[in-house]
């Protein structure tokens, strides 16, 4: 099908009925402050809708304004961030933050390339954010709309493949209403989120079935495209819960990389025929320099990242000697069980914690 101006408008007017009648309420749809919009759509790359939600109200209560972000602690900011995932979004709001106080008096910029120099901001959040929050007519691109995009033009260009981008945004461009791009991007992700769903679609419920070629065709589920992945590999870890009198010790990482700026237990990857025991005594004296001795396995936790998977093997350990020297780590505390509440500490470290007992106030 040839998008005409006359379906254009058809589809236009046809999708933003439909998302008037049927969106959600969501807490970041309540406000026009392009600071909460922003905190929203960052939040919500790779996380689901319900996920985000509890997260944005503590977060936006703690941090109402872009200079009480700028001016956080980063355990502070992280801390609220804990099992949200993908860490570095975090960080990089808190750069950013910093340099809209600096640079633009505290006030998110409204003009794209000033605000894509900010850290994290790329395509994606800008167009979303200055679309909603300035209605800056600029087409939104995530995986919603390439899945609606796909099944409505019949799409062979595969999702999940960077060269892909092109095409769907070239779609998205052409089928954006400038004349209210706030509200057709949010519909677009809208129809995507709750009716053209990866499994059983609502196709009878849609406003765009009329011109779905997917739907016309009978070939809805072969939409949309993607590449075969790579198996994601599993690593085998072993980490140490170090006792030394009634304090544990904790390890924080680097501020850079894969969960960057927590805090963790000790540990790391088991090599090719090693137990992990053995492993989680080495991996230990090669961060820190101590010397410990393992009491007891405390349980195995299995996890899934991005591109990997570990099992990590948990054992309760006891300090015998030696001063910390950190190699790899960027900083460390001997805690009480009491105190581990004020750190950030990643999501397969949580799955565990519960298990050292109840802390002793």
């Amino acid at each position: 099908m040839i998008w005409n101006d006359e379906i254009l408008a058809e589809m236009r007017a046809a999708l933003l009925k439909w998302y008037e009648q049927h969106h959600r309420r969501l807490p970041w749809r309540e406000t026009s402050d392009a600071y909460g919009i922003w905190i929203s759509e960052v939040m919500l790359q790779q996380t689901q809708v319900a996920t985000v939600i509890p997260y944005y109200k503590r977060f936006m209560d703690a941090f109402p304004t872009v200079a009480t972000l700028a001016g956080a602690a980063p355990d502070a900011i992280l801390k609220l961030w804990e099992g949200l995932g993908y860490y570095a979004r975090a960080r990089n709001l808190h750069k950013a933050a910093g340099q809209v106080v600096d640079r633009f008096d505290g006030v998110v910029p409204g003009e794209k390339e000033a605000f894509k120099s900010l850290p994290g901001v790329g395509d994606y959040i800008a167009a979303a954010v200055l679309s909603i929050a300035f209605d800056l007519p600029l087409a939104v691109v995530d995986g919603n709309v390439k899945r609606v995009l796909a099944r409505v033009c019949a799409m062979d260009a595969p999702v999940n493949h960077s060269s892909s981008h092109k095409k769907f945004q070239a779609k998205a461009d052409r089928l954006l209403d400038c004349s209210a791009p706030a509200l057709f991007n949010q519909a677009m992700m809208e129809l995507g989120a709750l009716v053209c769903t990866p499994k059983n679609p609502g196709c009878d419920t849609c406003p765009l079935r009329k011109q779905c070629r997917a739907v016309q065709t009978a070939t809805v589920s072969a939409y949309p495209r993607r590449n075969k992945t790579k198996p994601v590999p599993t690593h085998h870890i072993a980490v140490g819960v170090v006792k030394k009198g009634d304090k544990l010790l904790i390890t924080q990482r680097k501020p850079e990389g894969l969960l960057g700026g927590l805090w963790e237990f000790p540990g790391g990857k088991v090599k090719t025929r090693e137990d992990a025991p053995s492993a989680c005594v080495r991996e230990i004296a090669e961060e820190t320099g101590l010397e410990v001795r393992v009491l007891s396995h405390l349980t195995r936790v299995k996890h899934a990242y991005t591109h990997f998977k570990i099992e990590m093997d948990v054992y309760l350990c006891r300090y015998v000697s030696g001063r910390v020297q950190l190699n790899g780590p960027v900083d460390h505390r001997w805690i009480r069980l009491a105190e581990i509440q004020a750190y950030p500490f990643p999501k397969a470290n949580l799955k565990f914690i519960p298990l050292l007992g109840t802390p002793e106030q």
